[in-house]
């Protein structure tokens, strides 16, 4: 059964690696035996991210990579493919969230969550995809959110952009199957060093044990078996399908 969730040989490009879920999820394809390119902005923990596969004994490569330039995801994606032949595994980690009542909301606010959250995932999976339909074979993995599922006040560029990562998710496996899969997860709240201000407020953190099935937080390993699901060969007939990891809150509130 472990060689059904191996990622042994496998290429692994993982935006927003940086830091919280991101470097989480590249220690976890890492570990599983991955060769993991943690791409983001920030090389400075980028290296921290690759470092810290490599002490465990995998191994990382830093990508920097605006993933709102167009220009720079088509170079670095054929350096990749340059340098390592191919890309198994794409992972849509990468976002921005604005928190702000709509109408006090600009339209270059919403826009900018809208090109980073939504359009640039479109980006990345076009590139790559083309790349994995040549070979046939690939995985693409896009992170949403329960805020794809439900609706939240003041953060709603967010909840558009993954509400849309969804129905692009869909999309993206009617068109690259039957060799390529593209699947989502929807984490609910985990604890990162993001949300360290939810964490704190004991309103929220009351509302979130009484409305989670499982009465607690999320905590970053929560997501390493579905993530090694859906990049694997374990989740080989599963495409279109977005797995939602939330301890239950989706349930009570949907």
């Amino acid at each position: 059964m472990a060689d059904l969730f191996s990622m042994k040989n496998r290429v692994v490009l993982l935006t927003g690696a940086s830091r919280g879920l991101g470097r989480d999820m590249a220690l976890t394809l890492g570990a599983a035996g991955a060769t993991v390119l943690c791409a983001g902005r920030t090389v400075k923990e980028l290296e921290v991210t690759a470092r810290a596969i490599k002490r465990k004994g995998g191994k990382a490569e830093v990508t920097p990579l605006d993933i709102t330039d167009e220009a720079a995801v088509r170079e670095q994606v054929a350096s990749i493919i340059a340098r390592h032949r191919r890309i198994d595994v794409l992972v849509n980690n990468a976002g921005i969230i604005y928190r702000e009542a709509i109408v006090d909301t600009s339209t270059d606010t919403f826009r900018s969550a809208i090109e980073t959250d939504l359009v640039s995932q479109f980006m990345l999976a076009r590139e790559v995809g083309r790349h994995m339909l040549a070979r046939k074979y690939g995985r693409i993995v896009n992170i949403s959110s329960i805020m794809g599922i439900l609706g939240r006040a003041t953060v709603a560029g967010y909840v558009a952009a993954k509400h849309g990562l969804i129905g692009l998710t869909k999309n993206l496996a009617a068109e690259y199957g039957p060799n390529v899969t593209c699947n989502a997860i929807a984490p609910g709240y985990i604890r990162t060093e993001l949300n360290v201000p939810l964490q704190q407020n004991k309103a929220f953190n009351a509302m979130l044990e009484q409305r989670t099935a499982l009465h607690r937080w999320g905590k970053p390993e929560d997501l390493r078996g579905p993530l090694l699901l859906l990049a694997s060969d374990a989740g080989a007939y599963m495409s279109g399908h977005t797995l939602v990891v939330d301890g239950g809150m989706t349930v009570i509130l949907g």
